[in-house]
């Protein structure tokens, strides 16, 4: 079982993404211990604009995890991505483009990467 570290902070939404991103695409078990940084001074001022930060045991960082490519990288080099799953989450969903294509939505509603905006 590998050990991680992730630094976060109470309430935030990108830390809650990584950690499901994780759920899926981490192919090995794993202990994933949540470093509060709201109550050390010097953990606020290294990781305060930069978490979620996951940290493997050897102390190697990956800043943004909650970017599925970039987090789908970092597992990879240390052979601990579910290459399955990976290849699953890219596969737009039934009736979606490709991210960053832009097709007609709703009447008046225009759908970009999987947002829609009016007008």
């Amino acid at each position: 079982m590998i050990r991680l570290s992730l630094y976060t902070t109470l309430g935030c939404h990108l830390c809650e993404q990584l950690e499901a991103l994780l759920v899926t695409l981490c192919a090995v078990p794993y202990r994933l211990e949540r470093v509060e940084i709201s109550e050390d001074e010097g953990l606020v001022a290294r990781y305060g604009v930069r978490i979620p930060v996951l940290v493997d045991e050897a102390g190697q960082e990956l800043d943004r995890g909650m970017e599925p490519d970039r987090l789908a990288d970092w597992l990879a080099a240390r052979g601990w991505l579910d290459e399955t799953a990976w290849q699953q989450l890219q596969k737009p969903l039934s009736g979606e483009t490709s991210p960053g294509v832009t097709k007609r939505a709703a009447k008046g509603a225009t759908l970009r990467g999987g947002r829609r905006y009016l007008g």
